[in-house]
């Protein structure tokens, strides 16, 4: 073991703890059982197999308020493992879920027996015919899909508020919708054909000429029993025309029986019924889309009114003007979104019975923008509009801040609202359509039955479309409150059904949630059909049993999770998975939500369980160690979830107060530790790559690998020692060279001026020189301490660097110039916490400006640009995110190079400083799709503005990257 390998009793949480009901048993503690973990290794080899007790409780939450521990979690790579899966629990009797995002939110992606993960390996979109259609795979998310295709004017015409999260697969099989698909651009309507496999592993390509006959062959009993279904259905003219009816409003309760309308042939037939069958027919391995044009000419306006039926009311006038998107918010909704970045502030202080409709309009040009504003001003005339806070102004607006910014909040509902929910209590999010007619009724009729069982809910939905959605929080534990929940559904269901004729799920699926209500909204014939449907395509049951069909009553009371309370940072969390996509280990490890979810299962045992020791145990690596600090998690979460800083917390409490003394004292003698390690990477272009990677690893061993970096071919020479002589009087701005730029070089490659040399040759180009201080040496942004979790060092570096720019800066009079956006961020916003209360004084009086935004906004339009490269593409970091600089970065780019690329999937590279030398694995995992996507054609030049991001990226791609800021030098000068 090594000599300093943290104690994982350090995380053990230390409040006393009752058990709770719905905690994972001791028993479990051991993993999956033999012989099924024994079986599946043979079958699918170890690294597909996930047993671990915490892979299974960190796959058995999702975004909805259910909660199934899984015997397994299999991780397969193509259709052969996915069909031998098939196949081994056909022969074993057990039972399998698919699962993609998680962002399902009826419980329909969580299994009991085998629960197999289609996320990884199951990425990436072919465009065809110039942009009309696009083939997918179905881990890919509906945001990366639309990236591609807004290259050729084209987008997909499902668009739900989980796009940036939630993947082609779940929004197929659950024919999501989302704010402008309504019932005729949904999955249903717009996808040309689908390759999936049966339950018996049989493969099906629904464009294949060919289909029918192989299924026929393959399937006779299947291809009969379908013919015989579409018969029976066609002979019942009433049951035919009650089905028709039922999707003239969304609806996603039961299996589509229309397919058998629709379809004139079984594998015609399938391809419909799989679209919203949640995974309970087979496995959606592909799918080509119909894609449709991406109208880029938008008008919107976020109407407010005095109650949400009036709000309703008022649908229709938009619908006629040909409204796009007409969105419901409630106050509850409008309040609670104050905590999404960007949304008014006084929002907070709307009116309880305060509503707001969100209208946009989509032309191709603008003849067709400027007539549909003329029918939206018409269509506002006469309204009762109010502004009761001073952001609101009534207005449309083609701006497109205003209008993401009203998007922002809107999409935000789920999870802003559930953030906002009391602390311990589970979130349930309902789903129900009524013809748009009958909308304002509707919410009326809610209102009054929420407040009669004792819920203040909150309301938002598709409003041109008559679909609404409505939040409860009640707290899981308590049977008390599990019953008024029960009571609530009874109501409500009935209410939706027998007044208003209404789908008790528009778009979310049955899943668990309202199986039990199914024959309710269908009816006895139409319910036995789906259930006959079932049994011909799914003899044995062994797909997602007791999701959408469940002759259970009370099937949606079982499972319900309980939320105990975590570290208050992390205690808001809804489980929805927007962060996952983000995440630089979601490949590898775990991800943002999955750390929340492994926390609270820790909270939910007794002190000292079996399974809370083993958790403990895989926690430290895969949660603690390979979570790169990057906090992008931050800003995919609505609610501004930080799981990185949770992270560095965790690593702040596993360290010993030697350690902690240690790390202060390297921080006080910073000056010594640059200069020697600046010394130690010179030498090290004399001693080898190899020797120094096998010295390293020798010591990563004895010590501990989070500790002591592994020496990596890639890691440049030594920068100069001296920084280039520049002068104080008639400075435009100080420029601080941050301290990796003052150790490492650049590319080896490189030829020209170093960075620090380039800054300050262009700023003087453009008129405004800049002046680097002298005494520089021994200053740091305090990454270093803070992404490690060394508060005592954090807190000597952070008071030093701000007392040391307030003077160079002559208190704040010039900005601070600082060439890497790591070190900008941490010396513009992470060093506060750490500041005692006089320098939290000077650090106000700072102005911190990324070398980016003083390139593009400063010195460009003061520069001659006298030589351009052909193409570069470029690696956007994750402190650009959070800076919002990423468009400076591409503004200096296009500068310089003719062609500019920033690739689809480009994301945090987890490098990290230095955490891509102590994990690589990490690195490597966080890259791979970038990697690819740049390495499939060449480059004249790779750009970004991070030395040791740069550096990662130099190993993932084998390319040389280096800064914008030494191309925009090269592209000036004379």
């Amino acid at each position: 073991m090594p000599l300093l390998e943290p104690k994982p009793e350090a995380l053990r949480p230390g409040a006393a703890r009752s058990a709770s009901h719905d905690r994972v048993l001791d028993g479990r503690a051991a993993g999956t059982p033999e012989p099924l973990r024994g079986e599946l290794t043979e079958l699918l080899g170890p690294e597909k197999v996930l047993w671990k007790v915490s892979d299974l409780v960190k796959y058995a939450s999702d975004a909805s308020p259910y909660r199934f521990v899984p015997q397994v979690v299999v991780v397969p790579e193509d259709i052969d493992d996915v069909s031998a899966i098939l196949s081994y629990a056909h022969g074993k009797g057990r039972e399998v879920v698919f699962r993609a995002a998680g962002t399902s939110l009826n419980g329909q992606a969580q299994g009991e027996d085998i629960l197999v993960d289609v996320r990884h390996h199951w990425t990436g979109i072919e465009v065809l015919d110039d942009g009309a259609q696009a083939r997918i795979r179905p881990g890919t998310t509906v945001m990366r899909a639309n990236a591609t295709l807004a290259r050729y004017g084209r987008l997909l015409g499902p668009d739900p508020a989980s796009a940036i999260a939630c993947t082609i697969g779940g929004v197929v099989a659950n024919n999501a919708s989302g704010m402008t698909a309504g019932t005729t651009r949904n999955s249903y309507r717009t996808v040309s054909s689908l390759t999936f496999v049966l339950p018996s592993g049989t493969v099906v390509d629904t464009a294949d000429p060919a289909a029918d006959e192989l299924l026929a062959h393959a399937e006779p009993r299947l291809s009969e029993g379908l013919l015989a279904l579409k018969a029976e259905i066609e002979a019942d003219t009433e049951l035919t025309a009650r089905i028709r009816a039922k999707y003239e409003i969304k609806n996603t309760n039961g299996y589509r029986l229309d397919a058998f309308l629709d379809g004139s042939t079984p594998v015609q037939i399938l391809r419909g019924l799989m679209v919203g069958s949640e995974g309970t027919f087979g496995f959606i391995s592909e799918v080509v889309f119909d894609t449709l044009p991406l109208d880029r000419k938008v008008s919107s306006a976020l109407l407010f009114f005095p109650s949400l039926t009036a709000a309703a009311a008022a649908v229709p006038r938009f619908n006629e003007a040909g409204a796009i998107a007409v969105e419901l918010m409630d106050g509850n909704t409008l309040r609670a979104s104050v905590s999404v970045q960007g949304v008014p502030a006084d929002w907070a202080e709307l009116p309880r019975e305060t509503a707001a409709l969100l209208v946009e309009f989509r032309a191709p040009d603008e003849p067709g923008q400027e007539a549909y504003e003329r029918a939206a001003a018409a269509a506002v005339e006469g309204l009762d509009l109010v502004a009761p806070v001073a952001s609101v102004t009534n207005e449309f607006t083609r701006e497109a801040k205003a209008i993401s910014g009203y998007w922002k909040a809107r999409k935000a509902f789920v999870t802003a609202v559930g953030g906002s929910r009391p602390s311990g209590t589970t979130l349930i999010t309902e789903d129900f359509a009524v013809p748009p007619s009958l909308l304002a009724d509707a919410c009326e009729s809610l209102l009054r039955l929420q407040a009669e069982h004792g819920f203040d809910a909150a309301v938002a939905g598709h409003a041109a479309h008559g679909n609404l959605h409505f939040l409860l929080a009640f707290d899981a534990a308590k049977p008390s409150d599990v019953d008024r929940y029960a009571a609530f559904m009874d109501d409500f269901c009935r209410l939706t059904v027998e007044r208003f004729d209404g789908s008790l799920k528009a778009e979310h699926a049955t899943g668990r949630n309202i199986a039990p209500f199914l024959e309710l909204e269908w009816g006895p014939k139409a319910t036995e059909l789906m259930w006959r449907t079932k049994q011909v395509i799914d003899p044995d049951g062994v797909l997602a049993p007791r999701i959408v069909l469940d002759r259970d009553p009370k099937a949606h009371l079982r499972g319900l999770k309980t939320i105990p309370e975590v570290e208050l940072i992390a205690d808001p969390c809804i489980e929805c998975g927007f962060c996952e996509p983000t995440c630089p280990s979601e490949d590898l490890t775990t991800t943002p939500r999955q750390r929340i979810v492994l926390r609270r299962e820790m909270m939910r045992q007794p002190n000292d369980s079996p399974v809370e020791t083993a958790l403990l145990d895989a926690y430290g690596y895969d949660a603690v160690d390979t979570c790169a600090g990057d906090s992008t998690c931050k800003l995919a979460c609505p609610v501004g979830i930080d799981t990185g800083a949770m992270m560095k917390d965790f690593r702040h409490q596993r360290h010993s107060p030697r350690e902690e003394r240690i790390a202060a004292l390297t921080a006080k003698n910073f000056k010594a530790v640059e200069a020697s390690a600046r010394l130690a990477v010179a030498a090290a272009d004399r001693i080898g790559d190899r020797l120094l990677e096998t010295v390293t690893g020798i010591a990563r061993k004895a010590v501990r690998p989070d500790l002591v970096p592994e020496w990596l071919p890639e890691i440049p020479g030594a920068a100069a020692r001296k920084l280039p002589r520049t002068s104080r009087v008639g400075a435009s701005a100080v420029y601080y060279p941050a301290c990796v730029n003052r150790i490492f070089g650049g590319p080896d490659g490189h030829r020209g001026p170093s960075l620090p040399q380039a800054v300050v040759s262009v700023s003087a180009r453009a008129g405004k020189p800049v002046w680097i201080p002298e005494d520089v040496a021994g200053t740091c942004c305090a990454t270093i301490w803070h992404s490690k979790g060394y508060d005592e060092g954090n807190a000597v570096m952070a008071n030093r660097i701000v007392e040391a720019a307030w003077g160079w800066t002559a208190g704040g009079k010039l900005p601070l110039v600082v060439d890497a956006s790591s070190c900008t961020l941490g010396i513009a916003h992470e060093v506060v916490p750490y500041l005692t209360e006089d320098n939290r004084e000077l650090h106000r009086e700072l102005t911190v400006v990324d070398s980016l935004v003083w390139a593009a906004d400063e010195l460009l339009p003061e520069l001659t640009i006298l030589r351009r490269t052909g193409s570069a593409v470029l690696h956007p970091t994750c402190s650009m995110q959070h800076l919002g600089d990423v468009e400076q970065l591409r503004t200096v780019a296009e500068a310089c190079a003719e062609e500019v690329v920033v690739p689809d999937d480009a994301g945090c590279c987890a490098f990290a400083g230095d955490r891509g030398m102590l994990h690589k694995e990490l690195t490597a995992s966080a890259t791979a799709k970038e990697a690819a996507e740049v390495n499939s054609r060449e480059y004249d030049a790779y750009l970004s503005a991070n030395r040791m991001c740069e550096i990662g990226m130099d190993r993932a791609t084998g390319r040389e990257y280096h800064s914008v800021l030494m191309e925009l030098e090269r592209a000036t000068r004379p």
